[in-house]
């Protein structure tokens, strides 16, 4: 059963994808009456939004998939393959919109500016409102930072074609409209960049941003009677959740479960890292290849 901040996440995702729809129908309609490549060009990165935001949604849901016999972590991978396909998705956007805009600086073209302003205005709004919905998860899960990237970069779009329509109507330059295309295809390069190379980080089973693996082994090393750390591996499980191995070499006298309580309390508390599984080894020196005596005794923290 899904949580009520799941459930508002679902209807933010469900909101946006109706909004920016309808937007895209819009825009089409009236980027052919006005001539507008600016205006086109949002249509198609606003459609390509939209798959984005289905993308976004269905990595969402997937990742709330219970675990199974074949599937031990559940699907939370899930969310990080879509974070992944809407920064391509993104990439391939913006490679359209400066093909179009370079064609158009060739052969320009006249626009309808007043069409132009009033569309592009309700794009602000709309894109605006759909990036608010996902304002606030924004920061722990990299799926839900793709969709507020995506609707943020979709107002900035919207906002330049706007620029656009205002120059044209003022000084009548027929270069302003794909100039400020090219412009605009910029800024959301630099912006999915980030996107892109941390969504590949993850799925590639990279350390998350939000952790330094180096802090990490110095609170473990630190512990009273730990004389060694090997074997630690932090990786995500999904775009919100981290997971973490390692081997503690330890006196005898402290090997149990407070140590490993401890432990797993404090890497969620104070590294986010909320499915923990630690190995107590008496004696000191690494063992990677697991000589020396083992504790029998192994602890997952998992989220509350």
């Amino acid at each position: 059963m899904m949580t009520s901040a799941a459930n508002e996440r679902g209807k933010a995702f469900a909101i946006g994808v109706a909004l920016n729809a309808a937007f895209v129908a819009l825009e089409v309609f009236y980027g052919l009456q006005a001539d507008s490549l600016a205006l086109l060009a949002d249509a198609g990165h606003n459609l390509s939004d939209v798959l984005g935001l289905v993308v976004a949604w269905a990595g969402f849901l997937v990742a709330r998939r219970v675990p199974s016999d074949s599937h031990t972590y559940g699907w939370q991978r899930g969310s990080i393959l879509a974070a992944l396909a809407n920064a391509v998705l993104l990439l391939m956007a913006v490679g359209g919109l400066a093909w179009g805009a370079i064609d158009r600086l060739v052969i320009p073209t006249p626009i309808a500016g007043v069409t132009v302003i009033w569309v592009a205005g309700a794009g602000v709004v709309v894109n605006t409102a759909t990036a608010l919905l996902f304002l606030r998860g924004r920061s722990e899960d990299l799926n839900i930072r793709g969709a507020f990237l995506h609707m943020a970069a979709d107002a900035l779009v919207s906002l330049g074609v706007m620029v656009a329509g205002v120059l044209y109507l003022w000084q009548g330059w027929l270069w302003i409209d794909p100039a400020i295309s090219l412009v605009i295809g910029a800024v959301i390069l630099a912006g999915t960049w980030s996107l892109l190379r941390q969504s590949l980080h993850l799925s590639l089973d990279g350390v998350p941003h939000t952790v330094t693996l180096a802090e990490v082994r110095e609170y473990l090393a630190g512990l009273p009677g730990v004389s060694g750390v090997h074997d630690l591996h932090v990786w995500s499980l999904g775009t919100s959740e981290a997971a973490m191995t390692v081997h503690l070499n330890v006196a005898p006298e402290l090997a149990g479960e407070d140590l490993l309580r401890t432990v797993a309390d404090e890497l969620r508390r104070r590294f986010g890292v909320g499915h923990v599984t630690v190995q107590l080894e008496i004696g000191s020196g690494a063992c990677p290849s697991g000589l020396g005596e083992h504790v029998p005794v192994v602890v997952t923290g998992d989220p509350p």
